[in-house]
Parts: structure tokens; sequence; C-alpha cells
């Protein structure tokens, strides 16, 4: 009731004023350069939900959304430039989709008041809100995911995986080095020995890290992969005969592109996600009757229900409940970065309210504070199945090892305040 009253007092609030400017999103997309396979299923699936709110709803609380797409190509200094043209048009949040850009704008996002959404991605340790104020990577970090790699091993050995050798092929850079301590913290305390391997960009070349494999004969293979760097391994993999449902990838090493290549030699494979796979959803049919059948889906209309769809779609859907709930805090449908700030840092997404958007089941609930803007760390499995070329999970979201990974990072983020003099944010 007090939920409809706020929605109500708005409506009132908003039709008793003059028309208001749009709701501006930047979008930091990728559509060309070796990380567009994954780049561009992700931007039509941010652009197509926020397009259908303002075919179907008018926009978030009755206000038009306006997306601005930037083109970065994946580089951290053009990811830079997108920010600094855009920040000043009135940008409400970022989804900056890459590791190397989120690091350089977190200091300049903090200055301008403007929160980054770095779903999965980005720096882990901005999940401690008493530092980061403005970064948010709810509802999973990388740290999340390698724990969700060795939890799912666990979980298929029995709870045992003393003795085991764990190979980790990663993306040689701050993208790819993220799970790395965390995996050794993990080997630790689990027995198990572990392996890294790096490839260097884009990850084309990566015959001599398989030909190690090869020699080194671990049990089990993960990957922190991206882009065509992803289809390479598994062809890799399949290669020197290594057992395709002993390899499994972070969540950007899992989407179709990545398995489709190798053909029947990928059945098997398998990746750690924080959604959903498939289009059974509701929301799919609106976005089909509002959007794509009236000709105005993103890019070739060709990516809706595809993984990287999926996550685009989930992380607009997370932004506009962001500033839904900044809107009905602030009485306005006119709301600041500021303000959308502070929505998602009380932002609470329970499965009542993913149903109420067709989106029932598609993501762990969570809840965020001041001092976690990571949300629940929840994390699943999903494997591929070469005959059918579809992904289903396998796993359900399970909880990670908050004990290692929540001292991982208290230890990082305490390190970055110390060094930037950045007092605690959180009273």
């Amino acid at each position: 009731m007090k939920k409809t009253l706020t929605t109500l007092a708005l409506s009132v609030v908003m039709a008793a004023g003059p028309a208001l400017a749009d709701l501006v999103i930047p979008s930091l997309s990728y559509r060309t350069g070796p990380y567009a396979a994954g780049g561009i299923p992700f931007a039509d699936g941010y652009e197509d939900y926020f397009k259908l709110l303002n075919e179907r709803d008018g926009g978030i609380g009755g206000v038009p959304v306006k997306l601005i797409e930037c083109e970065t190509g994946y580089n951290t200094e053009k990811g830079v430039e997108c920010y600094e043209s855009t920040k000043g048009e009135g940008a409400l949040i970022y989804q900056p989709l890459s590791t190397g850009i989120t690091y350089q704008i977190i200091p300049k996002a903090t200055v301008d008041d403007i929160p980054i959404h770095t779903m999965g991605y980005g720096r882990t340790s901005a999940a401690n809100g008493d530092v980061f104020s403005h970064v948010f990577n709810y509802p999973a970090n990388y740290w999340d995911g390698a724990s969700g790699v060795v939890n799912y091993l666990l979980e298929i050995n029995g709870g045992d995986i003393k003795g085991k050798k764990i190979a980790l092929v990663y993306h040689n850079s701050s993208f790819g080095k993220e799970p790395i301590r965390t995996l050794e913290e993990l080997s630790k305390k689990h027995g198990f020995e572990l392996v890294t391997l790096a490839v260097d960009h884009p990850g084309q070349e990566q015959k001599s890290q398989w030909l190690q494999i090869r020699r080194e004969r671990p049990d089990y293979v993960t990957m922190w992969g991206w882009g065509v760097m992803n289809q390479v391994a598994v062809q890799e993999a399949a290669n020197i005969r290594f057992p395709m449902e002993n390899f499994i990838g972070v969540w950007w090493s899992g989407a179709e592109h990545d398995v489709l290549p190798a053909g029947d030699a990928a059945d098997g494979y398998k990746a750690v996600t924080f959604h959903a796979v498939g289009s059974d959803f509701p929301v799919f049919d609106d976005i089909r009757a509002h959007v794509v059948d009236k000709g105005n889906a993103s890019g070739a209309g060709d990516n809706v229900g595809r993984v990287l769809y999926n996550r685009g779609l989930y992380a607009a859907m997370l932004a506009a409940e962001a500033i839904k709930d900044a809107q009905a805090a602030n009485g306005t449908g006119d709301v600041t970065a500021g303000m959308v700030r502070d929505a998602m840092e009380s932002l609470n997404i329970t499965e009542e309210r993913m149903a109420g958007l067709g989106m029932p089941n598609f993501g762990p609930s969570f809840q965020v504070s001041c001092k976690n803007h990571g949300g629940s760390g929840l994390v699943g499995v999903a494997e591929w199945d070469a005959g059918s070329q579809t992904w289903s999970q396998v796993s359900d979201f399970a909880a990670t090892d908050a004990e290692v990974i929540g001292a991982l990072i208290t230890e990082d983020s305490e390190a970055y305040a110390a060094e930037n003099k950045i007092a605690p944010n959180c009273k």
C-alpha cells in the first residue's frame, strides 16, 4: 500500500508539472574490434530494454529514456573519452563493460557524483561501499565467480578436491588477473594445486598454453577470457582432447559464440553465471511485441534471448529499477545522478519484484547497503548442449565463500583507501 501511494503521489507531481527532460543513460559499447562478438549482444539487450520501457510505459515513471551510445572498441583510452564526452549530457549511470575503463573512471565518477554499475566485472573490492561510494558490482563479482567455480568442483567431487590440479587460462589484463588471488587462497583452503597460464590480447595464439595443459594434465581447467580468446580456447581444448565436462569458464566465457565454432566438440562445456539463460520469460514477449515486431530492435535483432543479450537486459533492468526508486524517494521524475546513486545503495531486488517485471527467477534476490555494494554474490553454473545449441542451468544460484572473499575485499579496499586518503563513507 505504501508503495502504491508513493507511486500515485509521484504520478500526481509529474502530471501537474511541466514536461521533464529525458532520462539520459550512456551506453559505452563496443560493436567493433576483437571483442565485438561479446559487446554487440550486450549492447543490444541494454538498449532494447529501455526501448521497451519507452514504448510500453512512456519511459521510467513516465519520463522517456534517452540512450547515448558511445563506441569504445574495448579500448580504455576511448572509454575514458566516452565518459568525458557524455557525462555533461545529464548522465545518470554508467555501465563501462570493461575492467580497464572502470579502473580509470572510478575517481572521475566519484568526483562527478555519478554512479557506476560494474555488474560481474571491474574492481572487485568496490563491493566495499565504505570506500567506493559510487561504484556498485551487484549481484556478483569476479571473486564470487572464482569461488563459484571451486564450489561447483567441490559439489561434483563430494566436497573434497584435495590433491586435484586446476589450471587457470586467463586474459593477460586487469580483467583476467582478477581471480588469481582468490583462487590462490582457495587452493590453500581446499588443498588443490593451481597452475596459471596467461594469454595475451586478443587471444588468438594459445597453442603453447594448451600444449602445457596436455603435458601437466590438470584435472580441471577454468578460464577468464573474453572475445575471440574464448572460442580459440574451446577449440584448442577439443584439439588436445581435454574432457569438455571438466572445462568451466567465467560468465564472460560462456556465450553462444564462444562454443558454436567448435561444433559437437564443445558439448558439456560449462560457465558460471549470475543470471538465467534462455528466453522463456514474459519480458521477452513484451520485447517482441513492443520492440522487435515493430522493427525497432537494436542491431540486427538476432540476439534476443542469447546469454549476453540477457545480461545487457538484466543490467538495464537494474538501472531502471534504481531510477524508479530514486523518483519515488524524491517525489519527482526529474532525478539527478546523485539521487540515483542513493537509490542504488538501498536497492532491494526481490523475487516478487522480478516476477512483476516479467523476469521471475531471472537472477538471485539481493539487497544493497552502504557497506555492501556487491549484493548477494550467489553464483550458478550453466552447461552447453551442442545438440540443441542451448545453455541450461545445471547448478542453482548458491552462496560463495564469504570468509575468503570478504577478507580479500577488506584488504584491497582498505589499501586503496589509505593510498587515496579516502575517509569511510558509511556512518
